[in-house]
């Protein structure tokens, strides 16, 4: 039994030398690890083995436990990971939640989601660069079972990383989530356990069956081990090779977004040259870059014909969590839902010289550049000026020897899609249009021979 154990012991070293390698490789890392201890036997085992190594290595070790408040054990349980940090001399620190009851995802959602964020604020106190989890081998199989059995793809499918930035879980891009027991069972864990005399607590919720997790662990699995006993190894394996698959989509992905991507949109001919599953490939890509979830294969399928096979002139706008894909010309845009800026249709102002004004009101600052062409500088300081929102039927007339124009003409020779003129301000002397944001002045204002002139510029926040 002691050989086995220290059998294990390697694979765990092993595997936290890996992680540690990738975390520390910048010099500027502070050398320190923090395990997530709940206090139980996974946890507590993690605990053990990272302290006997971290020892070796020199590297600091923190411990942080998250009080839920859910157990009327949860006073006690704090206590008593506080009470083996100290003997053993690893620095501890502990923080409280509290979990709405009603979140509509589920008990279990809302605790995860609590603590992890509780967490990473711990590592973020103190400096800690790298989290460490006591998830094991049963819990990679457990996951990848749940994940099929909601219909997730590929990235659901291919459970848990040993090491990962997370910043939606950890509330930041600065802290590394590393799992170094995935190769180890919940078995080994006991063995090891049971070897140490580590002690833990248990925690009576595990054995309730109304969370998914524990139902599949208590009802389900003891099944699948009498008649598959190796399940967990080959579903463990089978994610290697779903994790594999999934590197390849995302390196299709980035090389299919490359080619279709110019200047944050995407070509539409580009993308209908592509198959079905190549352009949701590119969709999720797109999508995740900007930090949004993993849509549906429903709302795929929808929004992949909405966008790239509606008329020509159809208004396609397929919203998704606070977004909005929209189609103008060739091009797909991904832009805020709705106009983020205030609803103000007019604002009177002076100007007095300054280089550059704030409009709050209309998502911008219009600047004020001196230069040898454009409005007569005195002759401004003395109108009563006014920005607005554009209006339908305005003209512009840009250079002499050219005709005047509406500006939706203008607007249509610049591409500038329908949405975004809605952002784009007005500005009056008087009853006279003098400038447009993202078209620019009207050469019929007054200009200074003494070439005293400035150019306005519109820059949006």
């Amino acid at each position: 039994m002691a050989d086995k154990a220290k059998s294990e012991q390697k694979i765990f070293e092993r595997a936290l030398e890996q992680i540690l390698v990738r975390v520390f490789a910048s010099a500027s890392k502070a050398r320190a690890m923090a395990v997530a201890y709940s206090g139980g036997l996974d946890s507590s085992v993690l605990l053990r083995m990272v302290h006997d190594y971290a020892k070796r290595a020199d590297i600091k070790l923190l411990a942080f436990h998250v009080h839920h408040g859910l157990s009327p054990n949860a006073d006690s349980w704090l206590v008593h990971c506080r009470g083996v940090c100290v003997s053993r001399g690893i620095e501890f620190d502990s923080s409280e939640v509290q979990i709405d009851r009603s979140d509509a995802r589920g008990l279990e959602a809302a605790a995860r989601e609590a603590r992890y964020a509780v967490l990473g604020e711990l590592c973020r106190k103190h400096g800690v660069p790298l989290l460490l989890t006591a998830h094991h081998q049963d819990d990679q199989a457990e996951t990848i079972l749940l994940q099929l059995l909601r219909g997730a793809g590929l990235p659901g499918m291919s459970g848990m990383d040993s090491l990962l930035i997370a910043p939606d879980l950890l509330g930041s891009d600065d802290v590394w989530l590393g799992r170094p027991l995935l190769d180890l069972s919940r078995a080994n864990l006991q063995e090891i356990a049971d070897i140490g005399e580590v002690s833990y607590i248990e925690d009576e919720s595990n054995a309730d069956v109304r969370h998914p997790r524990n139902a599949l662990r208590q009802r389900v699995l003891p099944q699948l081990q009498v008649f598959f006993p190796s399940y967990v190894a080959c579903i463990t394996r089978s994610a290697h090779h779903i994790q594999s698959a999934q590197n390849l989509m995302a390196e299709l992905a980035e090389q299919d977004l490359s080619a279709c991507r110019h200047e944050g949109r995407l070509n539409v001919t580009c993308l209908r040259a592509l198959s079905a599953e190549r352009v949701d490939n590119v969709l999720r890509h797109w999508l995740s870059e900007s930090g949004l979830h993993m849509p549906s294969k429903a709302w795929l399928d929808e929004a992949r014909t909405q966008l790239l096979w509606a008329r020509e002139d159809a208004q396609v706008c397929v919203s998704y969590e606070g977004r909005e894909l929209r189609r103008y010309r060739d091009n797909l845009f991904l832009i805020p839902a709705g106009d983020t800026v205030k609803n103000t249709l007019l604002q009177a102002f002076q100007w007095q010289g300054e280089l550059e004004m704030a409009f709050p009101d209309f998502g911008g600052v219009l600047h004020f550049e001196v230069a040898n062409e454009g409005v007569d500088a005195q002759w401004l300081m003395g109108q009563d000026l006014r920005i607005a929102r554009h209006q339908g039927g305005a003209e512009l007339k840009l250079v002499p020897n050219r005709p005047t124009r509406r500006l939706k003409d203008h607007f249509q020779e610049r591409g500038i899609p329908a949405w975004e003129r809605r952002r784009l301000p007005v500005v009056y002397a008087g009853s006279a249009l003098i400038y447009v944001a993202g078209i620019g002045q009207d050469c019929r204002i007054p200009s200074s021979s003494a070439k005293k002139n400035v150019l306005l510029r519109w820059v949006a926040n």
